[in-house]
């Protein structure tokens, strides 16, 4: 039988590594919880075709039949972790969650016994400007998507009880749930521009501080509520697109209108250099996420394409690579659903710019359905609701085989 080699060559090439803005120096102790669960095979499958298809995980990754050899950072011991030898039975990972072939719907309760968590995106309030997730036209309602996917989320809590699910929601109201604030990030701003090799002016570092808060803070105390408090087996993640609308002052509509959802993957070199994004890569990898955010992923693409009748978006920056064969799914490498050590479905409906929805926007929310266009059509934050619900309900509600 020949010898499985991954990597080349065998012992990984030490780089200089370094942490991302606010982030806590990762515990790889707990890589450990995970030997035994996957072969050497299925880890390079993930990491080639899902995690880092660049292929830069060698430097830092070097893959046998038996072992994984994980390099943590410089002048850190490498981490031996024990792989299942083909041809044996994986053992399941120490893990917070259930997929769906860990349990049983119930009738007529298709999420019977599931914990979700529902992160609606952003802040909204009065950090929507700041986080450039606001615009009005004249007197019109302001579109403001912090807003909007708390109304969404909201209305999809309420369907998700209906199904059975326990329900939890990372925010509850606009505005901020962690208490850093930009005064208080300033000198971390000052050294993030000069990691990027920008120089900290007073406008550049007051940007960058407010990006750190409610791109990066916010964010990192979500995915502390979710994987230490909720633990929940889902993370369904709210957003509307955007279009650029250009000044903000006199914002223009847009004529596109589209859907897509993100999975977790597709890293980079350059990001990879950070010690806490190989730590989260990781854990996501080894937790055996990717199969189960696909599989529900898909069923909520299809049920959003059936209700909106929105078409694919397509990704030209090299920021995304296409998942599986379905038009509507991307992996990305986002803060949130990275930190999210759970499966996360990460919902982008809707350019909220663009003329028809900016005209459901003005609606507000309404029960039953109003003539829009000349059409009959429901309230747009429970047609999100209502696909996003039915989606999991098709999913979860019927075995794997």
């Amino acid at each position: 039988m020949a010898i499985l080699l991954l990597g080349i060559p065998f012992g990984p090439v030490l780089q200089a590594a370094f942490l991302s803005p606010l982030a806590p120096q990762p515990d790889w102790s707990n890589i450990q919880h995970y030997a035994g669960t996957i072969t050497a095979a299925e880890f390079q499958d993930l990491l080639q075709k899902v995690y880092v298809p660049d292929g830069s995980w060698r430097k830092w990754i070097t893959l046998s039949p038996s072992q994984a050899l994980i390099s943590p950072g410089p002048g850190a011991a490498l981490i031996t972790l024990d792989l299942a030898l083909p041809g044996t039975a994986p053992k399941a990972p120490l893990r917070y969650w259930k997929g769906r072939d860990e349990r049983l719907p119930a009738s007529g309760k298709p999420l019977a016994g599931m914990r979700i968590a529902i992160d609606p995106g952003h802040l909204g309030g009065a950090f929507a400007k700041m986080e450039a997730r606001w615009f009005q036209i004249g007197n019109s309602r302001p579109v403001e998507e912090g807003e909007m996917t708390l109304i969404v989320a909201k209305l999809l809590k309420q369907r998700l009880q209906d199904l059975g699910a326990r329900v939890w929601l990372t925010r509850t109201r606009n505005g901020a749930t962690t208490s850093l604030r930009p005064g208080r990030l300033e000198d971390v701003a000052a050294a993030s521009l000069q990691q990027e090799g920008k120089p900290p002016t007073e406008k550049t570092v007051q940007s960058e501080a407010e990006l750190l808060f409610y791109r990066v803070g916010e964010i990192r105390n979500r995915a502390d509520l979710v994987n230490r408090v909720i633990r929940p087996d889902l993370v369904v993640c709210l957003h509307f697109n955007a279009e650029e609308w250009g000044d903000p002052a006199h914002p223009s509509l847009s004529d596109k209108n589209h859907l897509h959802l993100i999975l977790c993957g597709a890293i980079s070199e350059e990001e990879l250099q950070h010690e806490d994004e190989r730590y989260s890569m990781l854990i996501k990898l080894l937790g055996g996420t990717h199969q189960e955010e696909l599989g529900a992923s898909e069923s909520v693409s299809r049920s959003l394409a059936s209700a909106t009748g929105l078409p694919p978006f397509v990704y030209h920056n090299g920021k995304a690579i296409p998942a599986s064969g379905n038009p509507y799914l991307w992996i990305r490498n986002l803060l949130a659903n990275r930190l999210f050590e759970c499966p996360v479905v990460y919902c982008e409906p809707y350019v909220m710019n663009s003329t028809p929805v900016f005209h459901r926007i003005q609606l507000g929310d309404y029960k039953g359905v109003r003539k829009v266009g000349g059409v009959l059509l429901p309230s747009i934050y429970r047609e999100y609701a209502d696909a996003v619900a039915q989606g999991l309900a098709d999913y979860y509600g019927r075995t794997a085989n």
